[in-house]
Parts: C-alpha cells; structure tokens; sequence
C-alpha cells in the first residue's frame, strides 16, 4: 500500500444528512483510482456496514470499519470524534456502545457516547481526533494538550491526529495546533479528505442534501456553511499533492489502513436457544411435538381423514427427518410456540401464508391449519432438502394483537435478544422533485406542476417520467428552472433519506442483539430496531420472522365474538371459524353472484366478474381462481381459458397421458408450481428437490442454468419412454408456464380466509359487516361502499349514529340491523367514544346535552366533539332540532365547566349529585331546523357520506330525465349497453351520461389531467378529464356543483372499478336550460292577482325555448292550457323550486331531454 493513500473518513448516504456516495459508485471510484481500501465512517451508525463491507470485499479491495461518534458526558458539551475498528472484537465493542447510546437517547436529537465510557471501554477501536473533535473545540493549546493526554491513556498507541485540508477558512491554525500536539506527545498524524461526495461536481448536490435534511434553503445567507467543494474522493495523487509539506501523514493513512483488519463472516445462522424438557433434545421434542399434533389434528376431522393414517405417518416421518437433518427443529418449534401462545390467548392467527403451508409438520405442530394433503401441497417447495437455507415461515396475526405477540417473544428470549427491524425511505421522484424546488427556493405552485408531469406509477425514476411524459420534457427544454431543478433532482433522487420500522420482521438472537447487529431508535426512545434491514440482518447470521398484521383476522375475529354474543342468548353452542363445512352451498351461491365485496381477496371489480364467470362449486375453484387472478396469468389469457374448460365449452387435453393426474384438477392447465415440479418428477424422474431447483432456475431465466436442466429433464424423460419430441415440448411448456404458475401453498392458505369470509357474510352478515365497516371507520371511500353493499347486496339497515345506543364500533343489533359506530364520526376520536360508553354504563342513558357535556370528562368532550356529534345527528334523539342544539352548545359548555369546578371544589358527592345547589339549568331556546342541505352537509363533513339523504334526491325528476340513470347502476348499465361500446386507445367505453354532486371539486394531475368525483344517492364514480375537456369543463366541476356529464364509461383499471372519460359536462341548471322541452304546473288558483305572481316567479327564466302549460283542477272542472309563446322559458332549477314554493302550485313537472354530448 506504500505507493498509494487510503481514505479514512467518509461519509455514505447512509449518514442520511450529509453525504450524496452511494456504496457501489464509491467502490468503482475506488477500484479506478487503484486505491488498495477504504473506509466507511457514517455519522452514529452502521446502517450499511454489510452492503459496504460485501461490495468491497468483492471488487478486491479492503473494507474499514468505522463511525463518526458524538462524544460528551451531558449532551450540551459534545464534540466528534472518528473511530475505527481494529478487528471484530472492536466492532463488536463499537456496535455496542452505538446501541446503548441509541437506547440510552430519550429525546435527545444527538446520540452520543459517554467520553468517559468510550476512554475506558475501547479495545479493538483506533480513534481520529481531528476538526471537530474537543482538541480543536479547547480554549488553548495546554487545555488540548491535557485533553489529549487523556485519550492516549484511554487508547494506548491507538490514537492519530486527523490533518484535513478542504480550503476551510479556519483550517491552518487547526492544523498548527494538531501538528504541534502531534509533536508534543508523539501521537502520529494521518490525512483525511473528511469525504462526502464523490466528484468535485457533485458539490452542489451535496449541499442541497444537507439543506433538505436541515429544513434550509441553498440561497439563505444565515445557513451554516459546514462542507467545501473540496470534500470529494481525492485520488491518491491529489492527496499526496495536497500534503506534500507533510508526507507523513500521507504514509501513516496508509499504514494505519494495514492495521485494521476487521473479518465478517456472512450466511452462517445462529438460532436462539428453544427450552425442551430435560428427557428431550430438540430433534427428540420436535418429532414427540409433531406425532402427537398429527393425532390430535386426524381426531378433529368430521368422519374420516381424508387420507389413509399411514400416509400422513409416512409424510410426517418424512419431513422430520429432512428438518432434523437440515438442524432446523429449533426453528419449527420457537415458531410453533409463539403462534400457539397467541391462539392460546386469543389472538387470532393466519392459517398459513407462502409456501409454509405445504409443510405437514407444520400443520401437526399448529403452524398452519391447512391440511396439505388433500390440497397435494408439497413440502420440497418450502424446504428444499438439496438447497440448504433457512425455512421462512411468515405469520398472519390480528392487527390488534401483534404487537401482544412480539411483547411475548421478548418476555421469553429476553428484551436484549429480540428486536424489529430497520427499513430506510428513500427519496422517489416526485418527492425529490418536491424536495430539491423548495432547497431551490421555488414556489410551492410552480414546483407541484412540475411533481404532477410524473405518472403516479410505483417505483417510477425520473429517468423513466421523462421518457413517458411529453408535457415534463416540453418544460425542461423550453424552461431554465425545471431543467436545473430536474437535473439537481436526479442527482438525489433513490438516495437513502430516513429510517423507519419494517412491517413485520422481528429478530430473535441467541444472546444480546449488538453481537450481531448494532441497535437503532428514533428520538423518544421508543421503536427500537436493528441498524441492519431485513436483508443484511439474515447475512449478519439472525433469523427473521415475520410477525405480519392482516386485517381480515381481525375482521374475523370480531364478526365471530359478536356472533357467538348472539348464539349464546339463543343456547347455541360457539361457532368455531376453523371447523367449518367447506361444501357450504349457499357460499357457494354467493361467491358465483358475485356478492363479494368485503370477502377477503375476491373484492375487485375484476375478481368479481371473474368469479361470476367461473361459478366455483368447490374449494378448488377459489383456490385456481386466487392464483390465475394476476397480471401475468390474466394477460396470457389463462383465466378465460381456464374457465371455459371448466364449463366444457373449450377441450381439456394433457400434453402426455401420465401428466392426467397432475393437471386434472385444473382442467389441463398448469397453474402452481407445485404442478412444474410434480411434472418434472412423474416424467423426467426428478426427486422433487431436485424438481424444486428446476422451478427456480425457471424463474431465473439463467441461460446455462437452463440448459443444464434441459439436459437433465430430457434425458430423465427419455429413461421413462418419453419421445424426445414430446420431452421437449413439455419442458418448453413449462419454462412458459413458471413465468405464470403460482404458489399453491399460499393460494390455498388465502383461499381458506376468503372461504371464512366468504361463509360468514352469507350466515351471518349483519355480523361480518359490523365488523367489516369497523375496521374500515377511518377511510371514507371504503366505508362508504360497504355500507352500500350491506344495505343493497346484504338487505341489513343501518340505523344512524345515536348517543345512548352507539358504541365505539359498529354493532349488530339483530340479524337484519346494524348500528353506525361513534367512532366512524370525525373528529370524536377512540378516547371520547369510549368515555362516552362508559358513563352511559355506569349511570345510564343521557337525558339532554346539558347532561351529557357534564357527566363526560370535557378533555375528552370538547367543543370540537360535540359539534361533530350533533352534525351527525348523534343527538337527535334529545328531541331538539340539530340548529337548536348547535345554539346552546355554549351554553351546555359553560354548565358543564361549572360542574366541573364544583367537583374540584368538593361540592359535588361521591354519586355525582350537587352537595350545594346548582345554577338552574338554562332552557333552551328553539330555532327553526336548518334546510336541508345544510343538515346534509353537516352530515358529509362528519361521517363522510350523506345519511338522511342526499343533496341529488331534490333533483330526481331532473336527473332521471337527463341522464342514462344512476350511477351506482354503472355496472349493470356498462352491460346492458355494451352494443353501443367504441373502443379509444384499445379500450371499450360505453357512451353514457350521469348526474349528481361534486363532492369535493377537481384534481388536477398538471395542465393535461384532472379527476373529480360526482355523486348521487345511489353511487360514486370518478370522471376524467383529459386534454381539451379539462380546458373546456373544469370549472363546472366546482366544490357542492350538482352536475350532468357525458363521456365514455369505462373500466378503471386501477382501481378495478369505473371511470367516466368526459367529453362533456354542464351544470345542473346549464343542463335544464339546454335540454329543458317544457314545464307543466299543476295549478289550484286561476285568479288574475295569482297569475300575477305566476308571472312575477317566471319573469327571471324568460324568455326561453321551453313551452309553459297549466293544468288546472277544482272539485267541478279539470283543464289544461298551453299557454302563448311569449311564456316560453328558460328551464332553470331555482326557478322551478321558486313555483314549487308559490301558492296555488300544487306540483311542478320537467320535460327534458336526455343530455348528449357534441
């Protein structure tokens, strides 16, 4: 290494605030400018310590360990201090340090270690005392001199003094200073580059990272100017020339760079230890464990198991013995107990997820609850006795009682040894546009039009949105500041920006964590994780498991309580969900009506029209349909394929007789790769191991791995008298159908739970619902549509929000009626619904506002609540009218702070009751109730939808006239009027117009999109506005507009229901007034003065187009008149409510004309 210079301190975007290096350009970098290692020395943490050290490793160079740490006793008296690793016994130490100075945080915003800790417990650590380190920090050169006297008794010779020079104004007289202590007490001199980015150009970047993680501005003036251009990575050459006055310290870099040599060894895995009683050892116990499952399991069936017993005996044997082999009963059975203390304290559990559930061991053990041999789950494709790696359960538990479950684990194996773990954002496009025009200091507006030209696609880059959108590269060529922006923005863009928690992953370790992974928490001390992700955890030797929350077992959970409630009252034994029969016709009946919203994984649009097509009359159907319902199988035609040989209408054929078996149950068509597998074993003689690593090469696509297995399978299907041919064509079919085949062991676990689902809403559906639109209460859209499914699809009535009869959820009353949950009301919250409950537990129902604002705890029940409360007319029920108690709501506040004074000062009894006498309680005054669609929008702003009524009802007759019908009819009317469908840009859309309420006005997705959303009682639907109409139309589709579009009725593909193109749109009124033919009144006063008034009333809507007729009606004579032309009218809504209001008016009838486009 003497020809050449090592850097080490450097920053990785793994620093999160500071740095723009990723890990892979930085080992180019390296490699190219011959330098022999590198250091890593991110700011208080490793996060990328095994990416960094793997990707070094591997391009030949020598990876250095090490951290920037904050140093100090207090937290106000910190400076920093570089350290690296010597050896494994020094990462070690520094791994630990890092986690108790993260666990010991609280709520500081600077982590930091003790100096007094990191003096005194530092074996294998070399220290860098440099710039910002307290030598620097030191009021004179004596006090740095005995500052430095104490880190050399702390560090022995394993002390350097880091000499920088970036051109930063105060550096000559640091450097004086470190060369003088340097020579005063012989400590050695090192130069450093203090790196952050990677070329000289990338400074820029740099700083507008820095000030996106500070909250700054590039052009701020009063920023702190902490970094130079200079702190990019120098080659050697120009290291040695910036250190030419000062050789040494070029050499010393060098040979400190040997003396660190710090060893990691990824891929072996370290299991905690599973206590087994002292008779057993872990191969003993599993094997007792899982033959005494499998006995309990056959006695459970109803009648028979489906199989003879020895051949559960003989798989069970099976199994244990490659488990036992491959080391991993421990594994089986830590899980095992987790999921079986959760079932035990009533915590629902998944049946099973991912290919875990082919894996008989597991069902005896209770991991699973699928039973794999009638569904011919195989084993091999969970662990592959020829592939050594660690088996890979992942658990569904209740999103209300996972976290009980990780407490549990961290009980039994100790809180040291069990964690979550890490995940880290990153920054998207749109956000690093976002992010970099405000470092910019452009306008909010102009850099969201830029953010919109990005398509909203998953994992989208700038790269690919500027390819897509014309309107984006428009912009860039023909405006200066959106090609700077997007050119700086590019530069940030994917670069880690913060750490989180992963959704499920949990470590647990044979003894404390920082042994094989550093900790992390946020400021607060709370979420504790590992500093490595879910990937490098596994490299680092932990085991994860997935501890994953599904809301459906929830929903589940909850619908079976209130169900057991019910049969408890009425002396029925408790429905056990897990026992039920799966031959259930009406489910069944269900499934194929397609009344599947709110069933787990059959709720789409898509998945609905499907399962309408297929009629599953089994089991087995469901599961097909589960796996073939994705892109690739859907694009390839396969679901329609397979539907049409179900119901006879295309052949079933087998590729070769001996196949039969395999592929009947899927009428020929392979599906799983359980199948590819089966195939590859019965024709070519595979074990099914061996047939597991045929599947994976498939799914690889590696060329020479590929033609290795074609040799393998051909000559294996020749031993058996395949024709070659035949053998050829077969494998050929395969390799296209591995593209396309899925898990059968997690289609069957997940069929099983939409099964449940499925069962339960037939039974028992005022219960499912319940529970269904509980667990939805915070997303309007999706409790909007349940609660229409339940009342349509289910027949059940929702009774409306009521102070003494609503809980926190909503409840079933009966089999045919619903209760709306308090805490579906915005803006009331879980605390206040609760203590609500509980008053009305303890001291019965509320008798007035006044009441209820004083027995309720008023930092729960504030103004904000009761509002909320009475516009949804929870508090109807006291008899007054909303406007009236909305008048005396301060009033009710007032009595109950009064109240509340009284009770602190003793003079309200234990009971409640007023031990002096009260203020009288003050009468309300009564006002008039508010109109209607007043109460309707109070209604809209709390719970989301229109209860009472809706804003379009006023307008029926109007709507019925003008539009193709309603819109929640869009599905059947997307039908029925397929005959007059035109395709656009390979899509159909039905021509067809609908009318309602814009709810909440137009999205606007840049200057060539928007969206908005109308409404009528009956549905919602999104329309789209594009190009010219978005020009043309956006400014009818106003906030509370009552509108009338036309346009092209299509299947929105994203969000699997429909979507209105328009083509035209027009307001209500604008609407009447252009299709308007004719207004008949319906007249009860024929006298001079009312024709009077008659005249007055229409004088606003005159002239116009639209004839005037009267018919007239007394107890003798009944006439009809047309009347003169100079009658004719504009048809104008407010006009028509002003005559439906007019004295003598007994009804009001519109002749319109359906509404056309151009």
């Amino acid at each position: 290494m003497t020809a050449t210079f090592v850097h080490l301190h450097l920053h990785t975007e793994y620093s999160l605030v500071d740095s723009t290096i990723r890990i892979d350009r930085l080992v180019n970098a390296c490699v190219a400018a011959g330098m022999p290692a590198v250091a890593m020395t991110d700011d208080s943490n490793l996060f990328a310590l095994v990416k960094f050290y793997a990707a070094v490793e591997k391009a030949g160079l020598k990876p250095i360990i090490g951290c920037d740490l904050w140093v100090g006793e207090t937290g106000n008296d910190l400076s920093r201090t570089t350290v690296l690793c010597q050896n494994r016994d020094g990462y070690l130490r520094l791994s630990r340090l890092l986690s108790a100075a993260y666990l010991q945080r609280g709520k500081s915003e600077r982590v930091f270690v003790p100096r007094s800790r990191l003096l005194a417990d530092n074996a294998g650590l070399v220290a860098l005392l440099g710039r910002p380190s307290e030598l620097i920090a030191a009021a004179d050169v004596d006090s740095a001199d005995r500052l430095l006297e104490d880190w050399r008794r702390g560090f022995g010779d394993r002390v350097y003094l880091e000499l920088t020079r970036c051109g930063r104004v105060d550096e000559s007289a640091q450097q004086t200073r470190l060369l003088h202590l340097a020579s005063r007490r012989d400590v050695p001199v090192v130069a450093s580059n203090d790196t952050r980015f990677l070329a000289r150009e990338d400074a820029e970047a740099h700083e507008a990272r820095v000030c996106i993680a500070t909250g700054r501005v590039l052009n701020d003036p009063k920023r702190p100017r902490d970094y130079t251009d200079q702190q990019y990575l120098k080659t050697p050459g120009e290291m040695r020339e910036a250190f030419a006055d000062c050789p040494e310290a070029i050499e010393n870099a060098v040979e400190l760079a040997k003396r660190l040599n710090i060893e990691m060894s990824f891929g072996k895995y370290y299991l905690p230890a599973f206590p087994v009683p002292t008779e057993h050892t872990l191969d003993s116990y599993i094997r007792a464990q899982a033959q005494a499952g499998l006995e309990e399991r056959l006695a459970h069936y109803r009648g028979a198991p489906p199989f003879p017993r020895e051949h559960y005996v003989e798989r069970l044997g099976i199994e244990l013995d490659v488990i036992v082999k491959m080391g991993f009963p421990g594994y089986f059975l830590i899980v095992a107990d987790f999921i079986n203390w959760s079932k035990e304290n009533g915590i629902p559990v998944g049946p099973g997820r991912g290919s875990g559930a082919g894996s008989l061991v597991a069902y005896a053990l209770k991991i699973t609850d699928l039973d794999p041999l009638p569904q011919d789950l195989l084993f091999e494709r969970f662990l592959n006795p020829e592939r050594v790696s660690m088996p890979d359960f992942d658990v569904d538990f209740c999103m209300e009682g996972r976290d009980r479950v990780i407490d549990y684990v961290s009980r039994k194996y100790g809180a040291d040894k069990v964690s979550q773990i890490i995940t880290y954002g990153t920054m998207a496009a749109k956000a690093v546009v976002r992010d970099t025009g405000r470092v910019l200091g452009m306008g909010y507006g102009h850099v969201d039009s830029i953010a919109k030209l990005i398509p909203l696609t998953l994992g989208i880059t700038l790269d690919d949105a500027i390819a897509e959108s014309a309107e984006l590269r428009e912009r860039m060529a023909n405006e200066d500041d959106v090609a700077t922006l997007i050119e700086l923005a590019r530069k940030l863009e994917d670069l880690t920006r913060n750490a989180g928690k992963h959704a499920g992953g949990v470590v647990i370790a044979p003894t404390p964590l920082p042994d094989f992974a550093p900790l992390y928490c946020e400021e607060g001390g709370e979420s504790v994780v590992t500093q490595f992700d879910k990937d490098d955890v596994e490299k680092a030797g932990l085991v994860k498991f997935d501890f994953l929350g599904l809301r459906t077992l929830t929903i589940i959970d909850w619908a079976v309580k209130a169900i057991n409630a019910r049969r408890a009252v009425t002396g029925e034994s408790p429905l056990d969900i897990t026992q039920l029969p799966m031959d259930d016709a009406p489910t069944y009946a269900l499934l194929s009506r397609g009344d599947t919203t709110a069933v787990f994984q059959f709720e789409s649009r898509g998945m609905k029209d499907y399962i309408r097509k297929l009629q599953p009359q089994g089991f087995d159907d469901i599961v097909a349909l589960a796996a073939l319902f994705r892109p690739g199988p859907l694009g390839a035609g396969m679901v329609d394929n397979f539907i049409d040989r179900r119901h006879g209408r295309a052949e079933v054929s087998y590729p070769h007789p001996s196949l039969e078996p395999i592929l009947k149950p899927t009428y020929g068509v392979i599906v799983y790769q359980e199948q590819v597998m089966q195939i590859a074993q019965v024709l070519a003689g595979y074990t099914l191991g061996g047939a597991d690593l045929l599947r994976r090469a498939m799914g690889k696509k590696i060329a020479s791995e590929m033609a290795q297995q074609r040799s393998i399978f051909e000559e294996g299907a020749a031993k058996n008298g395949v024709d070659p041919n035949v053998a050829r064509g077969i494998f050929d079919l395969m390799e296209k159908f591995a593209d396309y085949g899925f898990n059968k062991s997690h289609s069957a676990a997940y069929a099983l739970v939409a099964y449940q689902t499925a069962w339960l809403k037939t039974h028992y559906p005022a219960e499912f619902m319940a529970a269904t639109l509980s667990s939805d209460m915070d997303n309007t859209d999706k409790l909007v549509g349940f609660l229409d499914d339940a009342k349509e699809a289910c027949g059940l009535s929702i009774l409306p929000p009521e102070i003494n009869s609503s809980t926190y959820m909503f409840e079933a009353l009966d089999a045919k009626r619903i209760r709306y949950g308090l805490g579906a009301i915005k803006g009331v919250g879980r605390a206040a619904c609760e203590a609500i409950a509980d008053q009305r537990v303890a001291r019965g129902p509320y008798q007035s506002l006044d009441d209820l604002a004083q027995r309720v705890d008023s930092n729960r029940l504030n103004k904000r609540v009761l509002e909320a409360l009475v516009h949804s007319g929870a508090l109807d029920g006291f008899g007054h009218h909303r406007a009236t108690l909305m008048n005396h709501l301060p009033e009710a506040m007032k009595g109950a702070e009064q109240q509340a004074r009284n009770r602190d000062a003793g003079q309200i009894d234990i009971f409640g009751q007023a031990a002096v006498s009260a203020a009288p309680e003050v009468v309300m005054r009564k006002l008039p109730e508010w109109p209607l669609l007043q109460r309707l929008h109070g209604e809209r702003e709390t719970l989301g939808h229109y209860l009472s009524g809706h804003p379009a009802d006023a307008y029926k007759s109007e709507l019925k006239q003008l539009t193709s019908g309603p819109i929640g009819k869009a599905e059947e009317l997307y039908r029925t009027l397929q005959a007059t469908a035109e395709k656009r840009r390979g899509q159909i859309e039905i021509p067809i117009v609908f009318g309602g309420i814009v709810p909440s006005g137009l999205r606007r997705r840049g200057d060539a999109m928007g969206f908005a959303a109308i409404e009528d009682a009956s549905g919602r639907i999104e329309v789209g506005l594009f190009r010219e109409a978005l020009t043309e139309y956006a400014a009818v589709f106003a906030k509370d507009q009552m509108v009338v579009v036309a346009g092209g009725l299509a299947i929105d593909e994203y969000s699997g229901g429909y979507q209105l193109k328009l083509r035209q749109a027009w307001t209500l009124t604008q609407a009447c007034e252009r299709f308007g033919r004719g207004l008949r009144i319906h007249v009860t006063d024929a006298s001079p003065k009312w024709l009077d008034r008659l005249a007055t009333t229409l004088k606003p809507a005159r002239p116009g187009a639209a004839a005037v007729r009267l018919l007239y009606q007394n107890r003798t004579a009944r006439t009809e008149l047309q009347l003169g032309d100079p009658w004719r009218v504009r048809i104008l809504p407010e006009v028509v409510e002003e005559l439906r209001r007019l004295d003598g008016v007994s009804e009001v009838q519109l002749s319109l004309a359906r509404a056309t486009g151009n």
